[in-house]
């Protein structure tokens, strides 16, 4: 084989050879000819660079070339040198025919040691150094340049590739026509040579040409930058999938090369945007299922689709994809100009047409497998495909929608005024995601703005509409149903009125449907709001002012003034109808409880408070007569349930909260605040009524309760429904810090529990569990003690005893 190879021996990096001392040698082996060395030496420019980081990337070679070490190189060609061996120096000549050049260079190493090259002009000046990525070299004038291959330390063996080509008087360069540009494009494919420094494309489109670009690679690493007819940076890299515009002056070159010089097949496809063309026609549809109107097509892994829209005018417009594609792409809409007009998130409800023309539909599947989908975008302008027109009131019922296509949109019209607060339920009939907004007669969407007050205030009188559909679809599904509720919040109509009751009464307007309820306040202040089903299960309502306005979401609500207000359950739910068949009560009482039945709290016996709930949301009161700052606890038979074991909440004479269940149960309850106070008793869920029985004792102070004598004496219990607990004194001398309490039933059925209490009213040991018989051990403070049995509502007896404990 023969070579043109020049070579001096030097340390580090190589001094350049004059290329006119090259001598033409037979070398196989690339050893160094003894002509070589009597090449002047040029010294190193100062701006050597540093042992690059060369990646270990192998290099796919599948075709095999001569061994070119040296010598002159064609553009666009690849020199491949099997062998450089220590200080050695393979310099190559490459010819460029016109000025200021820019020259891609790829030097490529096959394997060994760190290749290098210093490419110098005619003169011997520097000009670039190739290393492993490829480079751009600034040339001069016209003519021939010098590339010279050393490795880098100077020691060891090394192989390589090199490779220049020119960009503005390329080698060759494969000319792109206009339907290279379509979305219907298959592409351009080929394979990139290892070492090969670019390959070229040309092409002409008009300046601000919006160009998508492919991923031209798949797995290699295949990328390249577009140059305009001035040779300079057009805007556009070719690598990552991405859009881009092109800038400067055409026709543009393209130069496509792998990252790291490897052998790489493409595919280069760069479909145009702006007045984009091969995209399938998706014609705007009314409301309503979209049938042979609507789009469909597959969009292959990491790439895009689209589908090509007119518009006769401005308006807005819905863009739906079924719901399984619309998770695993994302889609943008372009107008003529390449320009983006909408995109997904953004735009998830409406999409404005800013004129009357063409606009291109994107779709990008950003998933490892194609994406089947359909699509189908709506005028919101317009009526056409609307229901029948439906008003604001609360009693109709609930508007039945069918949805019969995974890319319909549904319009539902009403009237109203200006300043109506509109609010809109909506449920789909099996579990899927329901979408609702509000837009006007031109299909301008409203209220898109967070408020902490529920509905949307119209701005106008006319006729609006609400815009709703179902995204999940299933494979197989033919039909699919939801609810809707168009409700003014505002000056409602079609709700049962409900007045303030009393205590211990049924409410007066007892069970009945519609979600809402017009509350008729005779005067400001706190009052007590329930709302309860057939069950008695709490229900959970927002009352709003006469402007719609939030109140209260409590069940103690402070009314500003007299004047009428609308309850509304769960009225922010907005994904929540809640139809007229749901029958429930209210119940609304002042706050301060009044003509309320007393019962007794103190004395030697206790004396139980008996009543019964006759209907859902009935709320009982009883006065307590002990006075602020007293402790009392309530006690009901151990075995009773339902009704007979009412909810109980202690308030002051205000009305003012105090203690609940836990305290009079598990503790004991400071009366604080005004005198008197109130025990206020509700039914439990899922009892709608029935008697109870219930006990209220003191627990502070000095006790009337019969002696509880220490020994094996004790006291006895008779217990029935009537009589379900009992107290008895410990003197202070009559117990120590530690004391053993022991109860046995004698007689009858049912069990008991303990509970002992200091002079202070503190609980100090129980509430026990309920048992037949038990011994328990109590740690005491000093001072007189109070203890109570407490057990079922049936006929038995018991003894009680306490003493020392045993060790």
């Amino acid at each position: 084989m023969t070579l043109t190879v020049a070579a001096t021996v030097g340390v580090g990096a190589p001094a350049v050879a004059d290329p006119t001392a090259a001598t033409s040698v037979s070398n196989p082996a690339g050893a160094v000819h003894p002509a070589a060395t009597a090449a002047p030496a040029i010294p190193v420019a100062p701006d050597t660079p540093a042992a690059p980081e060369v990646e270990a990337r192998p290099v796919k070679l599948t075709e095999a070339a001569a061994d070119q070490c040296g010598g002159r190189l064609a553009l666009g060609r690849v020199a491949s040198c099997s062998t450089i061996v220590d200080q050695q120096q393979h310099q190559f000549t490459v010819t460029t025919t016109v000025d200021s050049d820019v020259l891609i260079g790829r030097l490529t190493q096959l394997s060994g040691e760190i290749v290098q090259a210093q490419v110098t002009d005619p003169g011997g000046s520097q000009v670039c150094f190739l290393s492993s990525y490829s480079t751009e070299c600034q040339l001069g004038p016209a003519g021939r340049y010098t590339a010279t291959v050393y490795i880098y330390y100077g020691t060891g063996t090394s192989s390589y590739l090199l490779s220049f080509e020119s960009t503005k008087a390329p080698s060759a360069c494969k000319t792109l026509p206009e339907r290279f540009f379509s979305f219907a494009s298959p592409g351009v494919s080929g394979t990139l040579r290892a070492g090969l420094a670019a390959r070229c494309f040309t092409f002409d489109q008009p300046t601000g040409t919006v160009l998508h670009l492919a991923d031209p690679s798949g797995t290699d690493d295949v990328q390249g930058s577009v140059r305009d007819a001035e040779n300079q940076p057009a805007g556009c890299n070719v690598r990552y999938a991405q859009n881009c515009t092109l800038t400067g002056p055409g026709p543009y070159r393209l130069f496509l090369e792998e990252t790291y010089g490897n052998e790489a097949p493409y595919n280069l496809r760069m479909p145009r945007i702006s007045h984009a063309f091969g995209c399938p026609t998706l014609p705007l549809t009314g409301f309503g299922d979209p049938g042979p109107s609507g789009g469909s097509g597959t969009i292959p892994a990491s790439e895009i689709g689209c589908q090509a829209l007119t518009a006769a005018a401005p308006g807005t417009v819905a863009i739906r994809f079924d719901g399984f594609a619309a998770q695993r792409f994302y889609w943008y809409l372009y107008d003529v100009d390449g320009q983006q007009v909408c995109s997904q998130y953004e735009n998830a409800r409406s999409c404005a047409l800013p004129q009357a023309g063409s606009y291109t539909l994107i779709a990008r599947n950003n998933n490892w497998d194609p994406v089947v989908y359909q699509a189908a975008v709506t005028s919101l302008n317009g009526s056409d495909g609307c229901a029948p027109l439906t008003g604001t009131a609360w009693d109709p019922p609930a508007v039945v929608v069918s949805q019969t296509s995974p890319v319909q949109t549904n319009c539902q019209p009403f009237t109203a005024e200006a300043g109506d607060r509109i609010i809109v339920y909506g449920a789909p009939d099996r579990w899927n995601q329901l979408s609702t907004w509000l837009v006007d007669e031109q299909g301008t969407v409203l209220c898109t703005e967070w408020s902490e007050e529920d509905g949307c205030v119209l701005p106008n009188d006319g006729t609006y509409r609400v815009i709703s559909y179902l995204s999940g679809w299933d494979s197989g599904t033919t039909e699919l149903t939801y609810r809707l509720q168009i409700r003014a919040l505002d000056d409602p109509s079609g709700c049962p009125t409900v007045t303030p009751g009393s205590y211990g009464t049924a409410p007066e307007a007892g069970l009945a449907g519609i979600r809402c309820r017009v509350l008729d306040i005779p005067a400001a202040g706190t009052y007590q709001v329930r709302a309860v089903n057939a069950n008695n299960y709490r229900q959970y309502p927002t009352i709003y002012d006469a402007s719609g306005l939030r109140v209260c979401s409590w069940q103690h609500c402070q009314f500003p003034a007299a004047g009428r207000y609308t309850l509304v359950l769960n009225g922010p739910e907005v994904n929540k109808v809640i139809d007229n068949d749901h029958l429930y009560t209210v119940s609304v009482l002042p706050v301060a409880p009044s003509n309320c039945a007393t019962a007794a709290d103190d004395g030697p016996s206790i004396e139980p408070f008996r009543d019964s709930f006759t209907a859902p949301g009935e709320v009982d009161c009883v006065e307590l007569p002990s006075p602020a700052g007293a402790r009392i606890v309530r006690w009901a038979p151990g075995d009773a349930t339902g009704a007979a074991r009412p909810e109980i909440t202690i308030v002051d004479a205000t009305g003012a909260y105090l203690c609940d269940y836990n305290s009079l149960y598990q503790y004991s309850c400071e009366l604080t605040g005004t005198a008197p106070f109130y025990a206020v008793l509700v039914s439990p869920e899922n009892t709608a009524g029935g008697a109870y029985s219930v006990a209220f004792s003191r627990v502070d102070g000095s006790s009337s309760c019969p002696e509880l004598p220490r020994g094996d004496v004790g006291a006895t219990f008779d217990a029935g429904p009537d009589d379900f607990v009992a107290c008895f004194t410990v003197p202070a001398d009559q117990h120590g810090a530690r004391e053993s309490f022991t109860w046995q039933r004698t007689a009858g059925s049912g069990d008991a529990s303990l509970s002992v209490f200091t002079e202070a009213g503190v609980r100090y040991c129980g509430p026990t569990s309920q048992s037949v018989n038990r011994t328990v051990t109590c740690h005491l403070p000093d001072g007189p003690l109070t203890v109570f049995l407490e057990a079922d509502g049936v006929d038995a007896s018991y003894r009680l005893t306490h003493r020392e404990p045993s060790a």
